[in-house]
Formats: C-alpha cells, structure tokens, sequence
C-alpha cells in the first residue's frame, strides 16, 4: 500500500477564516460561540451558535454568489488556503497529472440554507420565481463539483454524506484513494452551513441543543453539568499526497495518515449504542491499519460534543481500546470552542489534530471544569499543554449509528 501524507491546510470555522487566525485561538482556548445574528430567533427556544464571519463579497462576485449555497462557497474559499499551502497551482499542471487528482468532501445536511430561501419565495411568489440554480446550488455534491471544476481536478470526485461523521468518511475515502493507487493528490475534508431557523428548532426540539443562555458557557464537553451540543458552521479542507509524490516536489510535510476505522452501532437512528463497543471497534481498525499499538497513541481529538450520552459512551470506548493507557492520553475536544459542525467536524478536527503533531501543542477542552464520574480521563482542562505527540486518533460519531476514528501521525523512516 502507498503511503499517505498531508501537505496542505485550509478551514474557515467561528474562530477565524484560515489556519493563521484560528489555530492560535484554538490553543488559547477562546470561545467561538456567540448570538446568532444572521436571522431573528425571537421565536426559537436555542438563540445561540458558532456562526462563521465571512464576508463572500471579498471573494465572490454578486452573479456567482446566487449559483453557490454558503457551504460550497467556504470550501471553495478554504480549498484555495490548502492548495497554497500545499505549494500546488492546478493551472501549471497538465491535464494528464490532474487526472490523479481527486476530490472528497464530505457534507452533512448539504444546502439547506438554499432550500429554506427557495421555499419561502415559492411560498410567497409562486414557483415561476423559484431559481433555475435551486438544485445545483442545494445538492450535496455541489461542493465536491464546484471545487474540482474550479481548479481542474480531474481525478475521482463525489461526496460522502453521513450525518456528523460524513468528513470522516470523505477523509477515509481520500486515503483509500491514494493507498490504492486511484490517485496522486486528493483534496479532502468537510463543509457545513445549517445555522438555519429550520435545523435550529429540528436540533432544539430533539432535546439535542444547549439550553443554556451564556455562549461563553454552553458548550461544557465530559464536564459534569453539560447539556446539549450548540451548533457550529464552517469548512476543513486538507490535501492528502502520495509521499514520494510530495517528496519528489519538495513538499512540506505536516504529518503522514496512517489508519481509518468505519463501523456502526446498528442500534438507533439517533442514540448511540451504550456499551461503546461500536466506536471502540472504529479506534481499533484505525490503529489496525496504522500497524502501531495504542501504546504509541499520545493524544485523542475527541467527537466530545458535550451531550450527556456521547461525552460518556466516547470515554466508554477509549477506555475499552486503551485499558490502562487511557489514563496516560490527554484528550480534548475542538467542539468546545468551535462548536459542533455536524458533516464538516471530522475536517476542521483532523486540521487541528495535524497541527497538534506538528507544533507540539494539545489544545484544551473549554469550560471543563465539573468533573463527571463517568468522563474521568485527562481532558486538558485550563489551558493548552505543549508535549510530543507521535500519534494522534481524531473521532467522529454520527446519527445513523456512524462511528469514525482517522490515525495521524509523525511521518517515520
């Protein structure tokens, strides 16, 4: 099997709109959650997120912005940061190279931003003054066909779609891709944009969403006092390369990618499995594929989306893959700065857990600071812990029963 590195970054998340802003924030622990502002939430029983603050005139015209649902938009803005990143200019390349090029992102919910404004102007005005670019706007895979018509990317392109753990399956996907042989370069990860007055009372009706009224305070990941996830929005975008291919080029690499695990619980549409055993078995194929033992796993970037359930049943299952050596990992959770991004969280997750190998530093998880009987393992509570980091699991769990957990690493030999 090829071998798989990371040679690129890119996201746009309610911390900032690149890697330079957001990832000193992360380490900093600062608090990305606020009041939402892009609709009013008079009626809605949850009026808080992480909304993304990006102005899509600074990087589109009028005419391209009424084609492209928010989502798309920030994975195309964030796919450009991974490509420069990488050192990559797609239109220097021929189109034979291209053609072992790929494209894999994943996407959740998909245009519902563009669904809900349709429908209420059908409501309001008829279907005659619904747009001819409703569907290609709103459907999922726009995201993955946007990016590869924008720069050429001639290689395998669709998108995966499975609830929170649809980037997981993206990332998985793009590294089966290049291990196979199928491709060279694949540009891989998640974008999300459902902070609307629809998914917001669907998500709050469910008893899924935070309650509480301070966004400084509401999003507690394993603490002892959580109560529900707030919702996030945003893109991770990363470029996934051949390793001989990126050392042919000189390449900067950021870390290798070793192992993926995919199972599911086969239990409930929206409650996870309670014995753990189903995220247990995605960590231990992950690490399978890795060929390492838990042993050298230093750090955890948990799925923790700070509802009462998952924080425990996660533990549950690290615990089961580590035995003793759970207590030796530091764990933590994006999320709890970030915010919950739903199909585009295992992306922004795995930049983060790249940059953590790369700079030495784990991020802490906000506003842990009751402990909970049944989360008892190090979540880097207060501030952000600088230390080596060879191996690192990132987890994604999903309605549907989905689990995820992507192996990263420093690249060795």
């Amino acid at each position: 099997m090829r071998r798989v590195v990371i040679t690129g970054l890119g996201t746009i998340n309610a911390l900032g709109n690149d890697v330079a802003t957001s990832w000193p924030r992360i380490v900093a622990g600062e608090n990305g959650i606020g009041p939402i502002t892009r609709f009013d939430t008079k009626d809605q029983t949850v009026k808080i997120s992480a909304e993304v603050k990006l102005d899509p005139l600074l990087h589109f015209q009028a005419p391209d912005q009424r084609k492209l649902d928010p989502f798309t938009m920030w994975a195309l803005v964030a796919t450009d940061e991974a490509l420069r990143d990488a050192g990559l200019e797609p239109a220097k390349v021929s189109d034979e190279l291209r053609e072992r090029w790929g494209c894999i992102i994943g996407t959740g919910i998909g245009g519902i931003t563009g669904i809900e404004e349709q429908f209420q102007g059908l409501l309001e005005k008829g279907p005659r003054r619904v747009s001819p670019h409703f569907v290609p706007k709103i459907m999922a895979n726009a995201v993955s066909g946007q990016v590869a018509i924008k720069n050429g990317l001639l290689g395998t392109c669709f998108t995966t779609s499975s609830a929170c753990a649809s980037a997981g399956h993206a990332i998985g996907m793009a590294w089966r891709s290049i291990q196979w042989g199928e491709s060279d370069i694949v540009v891989t990860g998640g974008a999300e944009s459902a902070t609307t007055p629809l998914s917001l009372a669907g998500f709050a009706n469910m008893k899924a969403l935070s309650q509480r009224a301070d966004p400084a305070l509401a999003c507690r990941p394993f603490d002892k006092d959580r109560d529900g996830f707030v919702m996030g929005e945003g893109c991770g975008i990363l470029v996934f390369e051949e390793l001989e291919h990126a050392r042919r080029r000189g390449a900067r690499i950021y870390a290798e990618v070793k192992g993926y695990g995919s199972t599911d619980d086969a239990y409930h549409i929206t409650a996870p499995e309670e014995s753990g055993r189903g995220p247990a078995r995605a960590l231990r194929q992950a690490l399978a594929h890795a060929k390492i033992d838990p042993t050298a796993v230093d750090y955890i970037n948990a799925h923790g989306t700070s509802t009462p359930y998952n924080d425990a049943i996660e533990t549950r299952a690290i615990k089961l893959v580590f035995g003793e050596h759970a207590r030796k990992l530091a764990v933590s959770s994006t999320k709890s700065m970030v915010g919950h991004l739903l199909g585009a969280s295992a992306a922004v997750e795995l930049v983060v857990s790249t940059l953590t190998i790369h700079h030495g530093v784990v991020h802490p998880t906000r506003n842990y600071t009751t402990p909970d009987p049944e989360c008892d393992l190090d979540y880097v509570p207060g501030a952000a812990r600088s230390m080596k980091v060879r191996n690192v699991l990132s987890n994604s769990l999903g309605f549907g029963g989905h689990n995820v957990s992507i192996c990263v690493g420093q690249l060795e030999g």
